[in-house]
């Protein structure tokens, strides 16, 4: 049988050796797992964005991988380590911190298993408690996917309703109006992205094609409103204007094209960053 991947996902950056010593942990225990970066940006500290990422990227992996994400501001605290199962069959090792929101929530977990430090540490690194990553996520990952241990073998189950989560914010959608956060950002290009589903968008009177009117809203202050196309791509508007869009997610998102939405209007993403979009008739 084929070994599962291991996909990694951090805020470390690669400005130091974090990374480099997590894989050879790694390749210690078994030099011929295959390792793959999701990204070692992640905002620093940030749970949530390291929550959305997994959502964005897990579905689109061969069942049976098990994803490394390691964004731990409370390393080496009373925060449980752990290992979750899907519904459908992937594995995130990571610290239960609010990293497994949006997988709990729109992919489901079957089972969590609290890592066992006494069997799948990384021996001789019991002196420090700041590098989970490598010591105990990378290490007891790796035992994982060579076969070393089964699932059971990580530790003990504990309820999936003990799962640490963000609170998920859910749109208002109706009639002609849409009413939602955003959710996150595609930092590279400052594309926000909504947490408004298209279908929903679209089976309430919204039409590509469309001159909608977009207002945006932090902590009851109108930040930004202007008209804009909601339209299937980026080149449907002039450079410099705004579209609204589908992203690869299927929901609703705002951007300029060839330039930057979020530096632009200086707009950012959380539960305070309130995006209305309205069709005239």
């Amino acid at each position: 049988m084929e070994k599962p991947i291991l996909v990694f996902q951090t805020d470390f950056t690669y400005k130091e050796g974090a990374v480099c010593a997590m894989y050879g942990v790694v390749k210690s225990v078994d030099r011929s797992l295959e390792i793959v970066d999701g990204t070692h940006e992640i905002p620093r500290f940030d749970t949530w964005s390291a929550s959305y990422r997994l959502y964005q990227t897990i579905r689109f992996w061969p069942r049976g991988t098990i994803f490394v994400s390691v964004v731990d501001p409370g390393v080496g605290t009373a925060r449980r380590a752990c290992v979750a199962r899907t519904s459908d069959g992937y594995y995130v090792v990571t610290p239960d911190n609010g990293t497994l929101t949006h997988v709990k929530e729109f992919m489901g977990i079957k089972e969590v298993r609290e890592i066992d430090e006494t069997r799948n540490r990384l021996k001789g690194t019991e002196g420090t408690s700041v590098f989970h990553g490598r010591d105990l996520f990378g290490y007891c990952a790796a035992r994982l996917a060579s076969g070393i241990i089964t699932y059971e073998e990580v530790g003990p189950a504990y309820p999936v309703d003990e799962i640490v989560t963000h609170p998920i914010i859910r749109p208002k959608v109706s009639r002609n109006r849409a009413e939602g956060i955003f959710e996150i950002c595609d930092p590279n290009f400052g594309n926000m992205w909504t947490n408004i589903p298209a279908d929903m968008f679209l089976q309430n009177g919204f039409e590509y094609g469309d001159m909608l009117d977009m207002t945006i809203i932090r902590g009851g202050s109108v930040v930004h409103r202007e008209k804009a196309l909601f339209a299937r791509s980026f080149g449907y508007v002039n450079k410099g204007e705004t579209v609204i869009y589908t992203n690869e997610l299927m929901r609703i998102a705002v951007a300029t094209c060839m330039g930057n939405f979020r530096e632009t209007w200086h707009v950012d993403y959380g539960p305070d960053w309130m995006v209305l979009f309205e069709k005239r008739e």
